[in-house]
């Protein structure tokens, strides 16, 4: 079985091009994830998520086992067979989720016991039980069960939130054990805070991981902070393993995040804005909902590949988006993937070829450029 393993190809500046290897295939960093929460990246089939450019999706923990059930679908084959996709998946933890239960959850150094959404059941989850649910869906990489620190967070408040994910890091790298070909990733804590992320940082390499993510972001605290936050963090970490930023983000958070050193993101961002409407083009986001489109006959995007800029005009989409059909959001879901990926590529082969700098200002020119108008 192959090993998984993490080479950086490519560097210019902070930023890095790299590959991950995993048994399931390799991952071309930076990596953008697609997000499939509940087993699917919604209004898309994974063969045309793989069409996209994307090498890795990403599972949630805390949805998958209250419905359906990690013992189920391990008993269906695992998560891969399940939602008939063969390349690598990364698992959250579930912290996220349950951080964001707010009232609902009581936190204490066990675990965290909450209710059920979908049917009120009592249930408890443990740095122990994430590792199990995540080893039932046969995750390829794994992440560490970690309390995200909600922002604002007084230092005092951010140091106690961030050390007992310290100590649930341990728990969780004891639990993982040794798994072949499969990762665990610690979850670098601290808010805002330089002297407590060098100190998360320090002691996730103590405990030793395959990988690193920056937790504790996208959680409220804007842009300008979170690439505060962005220009030491990443630096922390051990330079040999993937950095990954948690639920980043924008098009320009993305670049951003790249060019500061980030290796791997995830957003339910482009699926949800397909759904509501929304596309992202290389001169900023379109809301197909309003009345301008309804007689534009470009396509969403004149560069683009996608089958919605391939096939459709935008006065086509912006009646199936005003009409409520689902061709509107598979269509747009679609798209905004595929800008996505497109981005993805478009920074891997800027740094390669040490051009990152001419990117980054090609792509604020056209934003600043913004969409013209149709003669």
């Amino acid at each position: 079985m192959t090993s998984f393993g993490f080479r950086v190809t490519a560097r210019d500046g902070r930023a890095r091009a790299g590959l991950i290897e995993t048994p399931r295939g390799t991952v071309r960093t930076p990596a953008f994830m697609p997000v499939g929460t509940a087993a699917t990246v919604k209004a898309m089939r994974p063969e045309s998520v793989r069409e996209t450019g994307a090498d890795i999706l990403l599972g949630n923990t805390y949805h998958l086992m209250l419905r359906p059930g990690a013992e189920r679908i391990a008993r269906l084959g695992g998560l891969h067979g399940f939602m008939n996709w063969d390349g690598p998946i990364l698992t959250d933890s579930g912290g996220f989720q349950v951080m964001s239960l707010a009232g609902l959850r009581r936190l204490d150094e066990q675990g965290v016991r909450f209710r059920s959404h979908i049917d009120g059941s009592a249930q408890l989850l443990t740095p122990e039980r994430s590792m199990e649910i995540q080893r039932l869906l046969g995750s390829d990489i794994v992440m560490a069960f970690d309390e995200c620190t909600p922002y604002p967070a007084e230092a005092a408040v951010a140091a106690s939130s961030m050390r007992l994910s310290m100590r649930w890091a341990e728990r969780s790298r004891a639990a993982f054990g040794d798994r072949p070909g499969h990762a665990l990733f610690g979850i670098q804590q601290g808010s805002t805070y330089p002297d407590l992320r060098a100190e998360s940082a320090e002691k996730l390499t103590a405990i030793g991981f395959d990988g690193y993510a920056v937790g504790g972001l996208a959680v409220g605290e804007g842009q300008e902070a979170m690439f505060g936050v962005l220009d030491y963090a990443p630096g922390m970490l051990p330079e040999d393993r993937p950095r990954y930023l948690m639920g980043v983000g924008k098009p320009d958070d993305i670049v951003g995040a790249v060019v500061r050193g980030i290796d791997m993101m995830d957003c339910v961002l482009p699926t949800r804005s397909g759904r509501t409407g929304q596309a992202f083009t290389r001169h900023g986001a379109l809301n197909l909902r309003n009345a301008r489109h309804a007689e534009d006959p470009r396509p969403l995007d004149a560069a683009c590949g996608c089958p919605a800029c391939r096939g459709h005009s935008r006065a086509y989409l912006h009646h199936l988006v005003r009409s409520g059909e689902i061709l509107g959001a598979m269509l747009l879901t679609w798209h905004n993937l595929h800008y996505y990926q497109d981005l993805m590529a478009g920074l891997r082969a800027a740094i390669a070829a040490g051009g990152l700098a001419a990117f980054v200002a090609a792509f604020e020119a056209a934003r600043a450029e913004g969409d013209i108008a149709p003669q």
